[in-house]
Formats: structure tokens, sequence, C-alpha cells
């Protein structure tokens, strides 16, 4: 079991599940002790709105609420005509919890419980202080707002099973660090304007030397340091601003850069101060007409490799996904009111090696590129089942032919 940024009692994620599991079902009967807080779906709310927007069980006269949500899953994979089988998988388990500590200052966590346990992570727990709409303190761990996957990435949130390659194998999918920062936006009419900028911790070089073999920023999540304390004594600087039409949708720019390496110790220099450089920018719009929703972000990394590494650890990378969501029928359903069955469609493309070969001035290859079809059913706007149909072509360094996967996935996932 890995458990991120500190340790618990062996116990003590089942008290949580069992304190958990009596709250939801007391609210389900007339206590009026407990009641539901469901998020806000004005057109007012930004991406960066995700960590708090979300379905909470409040309690009167205290100011402590609680949520959570599921995700479980089956798949049944196939590569190059050999299949693999079926497996269900308990993906995850997250639990937030929130709180109102006095006037202008709230506190959330979010604890992540991976693979039935076998990862237990906190994602977030940072501390706010409202000083004005357009000024706002946060400290703590925070999701750093890096494209908008990282901070919207809730299971029931989503039509598809998987979350996209470019959120998950090209950026450190809910990527977190201890840090502060500022948050606010403005109004105009028809317009909303929101900023974010931290400065945390950040990478290491296990971003070039991991066992993927490759340039791959997911490895740092691995390190569990990072939480007490910056591999290169430097701050991870990340900011995003986003723009808003009520009318049309939401676009962000965002930008996350600092020193990964070790370049100095005890005033002694190591290394030269290497960089690491994302650049991202997400849209998020509906068409009123047809209620079809498209949901898509880009990401565009450089990153400083030592002249003595191969060529297989890439300098440039960078990767795509977009979501389109259709409704094809809403109607009460059993005693589901306004359930609603919808079709989907992901694309997803990442090159973890722009460039050609010095030697040869062909092409350089580890390349993904995968198409999913899905279907998904709402009884509830917080549950969702879904059923996805992947295929991926995956092309190794040398751009030998791609190898072919295909794989059918079942999930349910929920709020509770």
């Amino acid at each position: 079991m890995k458990i991120y940024t500190s340790i618990y009692p062996k116990q003590l994620h089942l008290v949580i599940l069992l304190f958990l599991t009596v709250i939801t079902l007391s609210a389900q009967e007339t206590d009026p002790v407990v009641r539901r807080v469901q998020p806000d779906t004005s057109e007012t709310v930004l991406n960066m709105d995700a960590t708090y927007n979300r379905p909470f069980l409040a309690f009167k006269k205290t100011t402590v609420a609680l949520g959570g949500y599921l995700e479980v899953n089956s798949i049944y994979r196939g590569e190059d005509g050999v299949s693999e089988g079926l497996s269900f998988q308990a993906r995850r388990l997250t639990i937030f919890m929130s709180a109102s500590i006095t006037k202008r200052i709230k506190f959330l966590s979010e604890i992540e419980f991976e693979d039935g346990g076998k990862e237990i992570a906190i994602e977030f727990a940072a501390l706010d202080v409202a000083l004005h709409p357009a000024l706002n303190f946060r400290g703590g761990i925070i999701l750093n707002p890096i494209g908008a996957f990282n901070q919207n990435h809730d299971g029931p949130k989503w039509e598809f099973v998987e979350r996209p390659d470019v959120a998950v194998n090209l950026l450190p999918a809910t990527w977190s660090n201890v840090g502060f920062g500022l948050y606010g936006r403005s109004f105009k009419e028809n317009w909303i304007f929101g900023y974010e900028v931290y400065l945390t911790n950040g990478f290491d070089n296990s971003i070039i030397d991991n066992e993927e073999s490759k340039t791959f920023l997911p490895a740092a999540k691995e390190n569990e340091e990072r939480f007490e304390e910056s591999n290169s004594g430097k701050a991870l600087l990340t900011g995003k601003i986003a723009i808003k039409y009520s009318k049309i949708g939401e676009i962000g720019f965002s930008y996350m850069g600092g020193v990964y390496n070790k370049f100095e110790d005890d005033g002694i220099t190591l290394d030269e101060k290497r960089r690491v450089d994302v650049f991202a920018i997400d849209i998020n719009t509906t068409i009123k007409k047809t209620r079809t929703n498209i949901v898509g972000e880009v990401a565009f990394i450089n990153v400083d490799v030592p002249d003595t590494f191969t060529q297989q650890y890439g300098s440039k990378q960078w990767g795509v996904f977009v979501d389109v969501v259709q409704p094809i029928l809403t109607r009460k359903i059993l005693n589901w009111e306004n359930a609603t069955l919808n079709v989907a469609a992901r694309f997803d493309y990442v090159d973890w090696n722009v460039g050609t070969f010095n030697e040869t001035n062909t092409e350089i290859g580890e390349q993904l590129v995968a198409i999913t079809p899905a279907i998904s059913f709402r009884p509830s706007p917080q549950t969702v089942f879904r059923l996805n149909y992947r295929y991926q072509w995956q092309k190794d360094i040398l751009n030998n032919p791609a190898a072919k996967t295909a794989s059918w996935l079942f999930g349910i996932s929920t709020y509770f």
C-alpha cells in the first residue's frame, strides 16, 4: 500500500468509510439534521470552481459538510489479437470534507483510495481566505491548475471509464503539491474572468529517470518527498487565466514551469539548472440548440534534457483530447426524473518525443492515438453507467508498425 503525504493507522480508512455510510443512510431519511447540497450548474461557474462545486451532505448546527464518489469498472482487453481476459477494478473511492471555520475562511480536503486501498493519497487539503471576489488566498496541498482535467477530474462528471491520455500519460493526473497562492474572478455582463497563480514544490529527476525509459512527467507522482521539500530548492510556478462568455463557453490558458533537477548541494554545483515548462489550453462549450457538449485540452511540454542522454528521452512533447457528448433521450424512467441517455466519442493523441533522429533524420516514434465511442446512462446527474469501446494505436520509438489494442469497458461512477 502506498500512502502519500502522511502515514495513517491501518484502520483509519475503515472508520471513515463506516462513518460516511451512516451519514449517507441518514440523509435518505426525513431527518432534518442532514441536507444534501447540490452543485452549482449556473453559467457563472468556471472550471476553477470544480474543487468546491460538488454535492455535499451538510449538517445543521455545524459548519462541516461531507461527500465523495466511487468508481468501479470492468475491462476486457486484447492487443494484436491476443486477449488479456476479463478483469474487474475497484478503481477509486474518494472522500471530501469541507468546513467553514469562520467568516471568510474555509477548508476542504480530498482523500483518495485507489485500487481497493492499494494507494491512499491526499489530493487536496487547503485553507481558503476570501478577501475579495477578485483576490483570495489559498494555502496547503493544492491541485496545480494546469489544463482543465487536473482540477475537474471527478469520475461521475465524465462519460468515459478511462481518463484522457493527455491528463494521465502526458501530464501527471491529479497532480498536487504543497504551496500557496492567489485566485479570483470578476464579472462584466455576460463575461467572466478568472485567474489562479500558485508557488509550490514540483518535479524532480524522475521525469527523465524512470521505468518508462522516456521523458515522463507522471513519474514525479511517485516522489512522496515533494510534500516535505522541493527537490531543486526552487518553486514551481503554476498560473491560469480563464475567460467565459455565458452564451458560448469557457477557454483557459495555463502554464506550469520551474527547475526540476538538484543542481546544487551544500553550495557545490552539481549541474546546470534544468527546467520543465508546460503550456495548456482547454475549452468547454455546449451547443444549446442540440445540447451537444464539447470538452477539449491540449498541452505542450518542454524539458531541458542533458546532452549525455540518448534521443529516446524527448525534450518536446505534446498531446490533445476532445470529448463530444450528445444527449439523445431525457425523460422519466422508473422513478428517475429527467434520466438521460447519452452517446459520446473521445479522441486521444499523445507524442512523447517530438522530433527526428540526428543520424537518419527520420521521425522519432513514441506516439499514441485512440478513439473511444461511448454510451452512458444517467438516472441522475450525480450517477453514471457507461459502456465504452476503446481502440488504440501505439508506436514505439523506432516507428515500427503500431501495436493495436481494443478494449471493452463498463463502469459505474457516483457521488454519494
